[in-house]
């Protein structure tokens, strides 16, 4: 008798717990999913581009030069259009991080109009992913070279602003009139780009940075060509930056890592200014910015 008493106690024991327990269980996995979801609605990522050739590892110094300097650290995320349509991740974002860089990269990352059209459209695709994924609404750019090509097709073609607002937009050394040194003879794509530079978001801070050797290119891509993307930006968007940077690492390839730049970036793309200890970090002295 005594032994069925402690059985019957035992499952009453069991049967208390797990009446307490169920509710808790599906308190516990809806709280996750209202902080997931909090979290996400204050995410503003900084969703970058890399050039022609280049693969999603490209941004891996400059993150990491911002990350040296700035008192909270931002994540990296790294993401892959392939040409099959399949797109697969690496890293993660911090979940106390409102500000990571993720960066899109593509299987088909060559050169010409043609496949900037290409890799554009899957940007798109990678970008209603990225959306639907961590549902942040909205988000800073910056395309290194033809990255900022890509950007520019993106945001002409495919973005739409019910999705996400991008706020800011950075080019760097982006060539919108690609090896002419003269505007006088406009490309294929920036006759393209200036034709459609209505559907451009009108409240959008654009800045064009370029870099320079010898006052005429950045050793690959000529001065002109990446001042042609005034033409397309222009009293377009709410407001466009021309940005010349000279010295050390201002060759076209050096330009994501050169010190300048990562200033910039840390001054004009990010929310949360850096400071170096001294007060917020100035653009650099080898500059000249001429606002549009």
């Amino acid at each position: 008798m005594r032994r069925r008493k402690n059985i019957a106690s035992l499952l009453f024991s069991l049967l208390l717990i797990l009446a307490l327990a169920w509710p808790a269980y599906f308190w516990t996995k809806d709280n996750v999913a209202n902080l997931t979801k909090w979290h996400n609605s204050k995410l503003s990522p900084i969703i970058m581009i890399p050039g022609s050739s280049a693969t999603e590892n490209r941004f891996d110094s400059l993150v990491s030069l911002i990350n040296k300097q700035s008192f909270k650290k931002h994540s990296l995320l790294k993401v892959k259009v392939w040409n099959s349509g399949k797109i697969t991740y690496q890293g993660k974002i911090n979940p106390k991080d409102n500000e990571p860089f993720i960066v899109v990269g593509f299987e088909n990352n060559h050169d010409g109009y043609d496949n900037i059209l290409k890799q554009a459209k899957m940007f798109n695709k990678a970008f209603t992913a990225l959306t639907n994924r961590y549902d942040f609404n909205n988000f800073k750019g910056i395309g290194h070279s033809n990255g900022g090509l890509v950007y520019t097709a993106f945001l002409e073609k495919y973005f739409n602003e019910d999705d996400a607002q991008i706020k800011k937009l950075m080019t760097i050394g982006s060539p919108f009139n690609f090896a002419e040194k003269s505007t006088a003879n406009k490309t294929q794509m920036l006759a393209s780009f200036i034709k459609n530079k209505v559907n451009l978001p009108s409240n959008l801070i654009v800045y064009s940075v370029a870099g320079t050797q010898n006052y005429e290119s950045d050793g690959l891509v000529p001065l002109d060509s990446v001042e042609a993307g005034k033409y397309v930006y222009q009293n377009q968007v709410k407001s466009f930056t021309e940005i010349t940077v000279t010295g050390v690492d201002a060759q076209h390839s050096s330009l994501p890592q050169n010190k300048q730049i990562v200033s910039l970036i840390t001054e004009y793309i990010l929310d949360k200014h850096t400071l170096d200890g001294k007060g917020k970090l100035n653009p650099g002295p080898n500059q000249s910015d001429n606002r549009n």
